[in-house]
């Protein structure tokens, strides 16, 4: 079966080590960490080395640091931030970083253009990659005002800067749903982010972040349907629970909420598809 993994988004208000100990809790051996979460690590100045050592105390694997944003506009800021966040991937003992595109409706790049800022962001984040010996794990955002929505262009990118051994994409179960994408790369893809929206009165160019629960009955995203798809065609990664909403980063016990999605997770392994 898939490893279980847990994206720091879980509990964002929780520390590392109270984070690291809900997964050691829940039986999890793969987090992602972020440098996103105000007052906890990374942003709240943890260094690397404190991250690996909490990580390996507990048999913890770190999957990702989530996320650089927005990966595709390359500057010469964007050259440092990326820099900086691989070198700390590295040093902390993450196998790769997360890198999502530019989510802006204000951005109004025609497809050309779009896809030459991606091209040159690839081409200029691969031998950094390289070096450190980690993974980009890219991730479209099917938001309608995201200018990376479709896999099927991360694939082209990448093998057109002939990059296939350092990028791999992240197939997120919401975002595939939001941008209407069928395709299905699971040979390319490295990491799954789960998560679940249950209000089926939400049309779905309307579906936010903060739609974004823990997968139960009533999701509407077919991600059982989805992880099938996904280990049918030969996915063996870790699928890592990354829900947004309120009601699931206020929860007062993540832990039973984790438990019951995982378990119903864990059925789509073994349930063979209709």
């Amino acid at each position: 079966m898939n490893a279980i993994g847990l994206n720091h988004r879980v509990a964002p208000t929780a520390g590392l080590t109270e984070f690291f100990e809900l997964a050691v809790a829940l039986g999890v051996t793969d987090v992602e960490i972020r440098n996103e979460l105000p007052g906890v690590a990374i942003s709240d100045g943890t260094p690397p080395e404190t991250v690996r050592r909490e990580a390996e105390a507990r048999g913890l694997s770190i999957l990702s640091i989530n996320a650089l944003y927005p990966f595709n506009i390359w500057t010469t800021e964007r050259a440092e931030q990326a820099a900086k966040l691989i070198d700390y991937a590295a040093a902390c003992g993450a196998k790769g970083i997360v890198m999502c595109p530019l989510n802006d409706a204000s951005y109004k790049a025609d497809t050309p253009e779009r896809l030459r800022a991606l091209l040159e962001a690839l081409t200029a984040l691969a031998p950094l990659l390289r070096k450190a010996g980690i993974i980009g794990f890219l991730e479209p955002l099917g938001f309608p005002e995201s200018s990376l929505r479709f896999k099927r262009e991360a694939v082209q990118a990448i093998d057109a800067v002939d990059g296939a051994d350092v990028f791999r994409l992240v197939h997120d179960t919401f975002h595939h749903h939001v941008a209407g994408e069928t395709a299905f790369f699971p040979e390319r893809t490295g990491l799954v982010h789960v998560s679940g929206v249950v209000d089926a009165g939400v049309a779905r160019d309307d579906m936010k972040d903060a739609h974004r629960v823990l997968v139960d009955a009533d999701d509407c995203l077919d991600n059982l349907g989805q992880i099938r798809a996904l280990a049918t065609g030969g996915y063996t990664g870790p699928l890592s629970f990354e829900p947004f909403a309120d009601s699931v980063s206020g929860s007062s016990d993540i832990r039973t909420l984790l438990t019951n999605s995982i378990a119903l997770v864990r059925q789509a392994e073994t349930t063979p598809a209709r």
